[in-house]
């Protein structure tokens, strides 16, 4: 069984439908595969969550839904996302622009308004879809991430057409529940922390507010792995390194700006855990096919393959290039509190919803698939199934 997860990272996800086209065009000219769509498990967290209910509404269409998906972030714009009421004198006065976005916050708990969102995701993720993909066994399941501000558990929420055939999972600040997965599953998922508004949800029978589903994500690979997947295409958005963000002379020598500590902070939220969670799963399949068969078939463990794809280029150099494509109020409200200078091309790369930008990190997406082309092909080769990974 095939998953694709989906990492989290607001507008820098476009590089995802970069890889993914591509990797639509490679599997498409091999005829003797058919165009089915290639994945039965879609798991995905923040922006990814969106990639993955986009694509789980269009798989019955097969590979022409990476297609779809390209269609889509080509329509894309900030201002279908989020938005910013500021004063136009924020670029002239700090104080002044603090205390605009303090207001903001104080009143919803967040910077961003991403009440257009909602209405763009209704016009564009279709939830009858998704049940006629998992009804017509398109799909096996879906899932989407976030993290409960209310308990700090960081949910797994699953949704099926067959949900008897797989048990939810109860881990140390993990869980799962299977649902229909809606609108507000994918805004909790969503909900960058402190940009954008927390979405309630229920659980447990209970209402608890949640936020984007990077926050707390200690094992990203887990639902893939706990829902059956054998072969794991993971899609992330992190840096090769984040070297830089400072600068030198004397801006290294007055430390970090504001911008280059929220790209920090960001980074740490959106990337850091994926890599280590990668190694390790890669490091346990490695030791039990090393194992006698008898006494790997023993262990509480299988081998799952992993492949694991991330920008080859820094995203935040190449988001510091277009920054100005930000709409106005939030370059001026983000520039008056010195948040662009000094790294804060990180921070801008996560609400960068503009063609230019997005088309950069799509057109890096399909070099770096095209890369890797034979790994990508040899993925989706049929192989014996061994025993599972980790008890994820």
């Amino acid at each position: 069984m095939h998953a694709l997860v989906l990492m989290g990272g607001g507008a820098r996800t476009a590089y995802q439908v970069g890889v993914l086209q591509a990797l639509g065009a490679m599997l498409e000219l091999r005829a003797e595969r058919g165009t089915a769509f290639p994945f039965q498990v879609l798991v995905g967290t923040s922006a990814g969550a969106l990639n993955v209910a986009y694509l789980a509404s269009t798989a019955t269409s097969g590979l022409q839904a990476f297609t779809q998906l390209g269609k889509f972030w080509g329509r894309l714009r900030s201002a279908d996302v989020y938005e910013l009421d500021v004063s136009p004198w924020v670029r002239f006065n700090r104080l002044v622009a603090a205390m605009s976005l303090w207001r903001n916050a104080r009143s919803s708990g967040a910077i961003l308004n991403n009440m257009r969102l909602v209405d763009t995701l209704h016009h564009a993720v279709s939830l009858q879809g998704i049940e006629d993909a998992l009804q017509g066994k398109a799909l096996d399941v879906v899932a989407v991430t976030a993290s409960s501000y209310t308990s700090g558990v960081h949910w797994t929420f699953c949704h099926t057409a067959r949900d008897s055939r797989h048990e939810p999972w109860v881990r140390p600040g993990r869980r799962s529940e299977f649902q229909p997965l809606t609108i507000e599953h994918l805004m909790a998922s969503s909900a960058i922390p402190f940009l954008f508004p927390s979405t309630p949800l229920w659980v447990d029978g209970r209402r608890e507010y949640f936020g984007d589903g990077s926050m707390r994500q200690v094992s990203p690979l887990s639902p893939a792995m706990h829902l059956g997947a054998h072969h794991i295409l993971v899609v992330g958005v992190g840096q090769p390194q984040r070297s830089g963000l400072i600068g030198s002379g004397e801006s290294a020598a007055r430390g970090p700006t504001l911008g280059g500590i929220a790209g920090h902070a960001m980074a740490s939220v959106f990337h850091d855990t994926l890599q280590a969670d990668v190694e390790q799963a890669q490091r346990v399949t490695k030791t039990l096919q090393q194992l006698p068969r008898e006494v790997a078939a023993v262990l509480p463990y299988r081998s799952v393959e992993v492949l694991s794809i991330q920008p080859t280029q820094s995203l935040d150099a190449l988001a510091q290039a277009h920054a100005h494509e930000l709409p106005g109020s939030v370059r001026r409200a983000l520039g008056g509190l010195g948040a662009l200078k000094g790294g804060g091309g990180a921070l801008a790369s996560y609400l960068l919803f503009e063609p230019g930008f997005v088309q950069a990190l799509i057109a890096l997406g399909e070099q770096d698939a095209y890369a890797r082309k034979e790994e990508l092909l040899a993925f989706f080769e049929h192989a014996p199934v061994r025993k599972p990974l980790v008890a994820a």
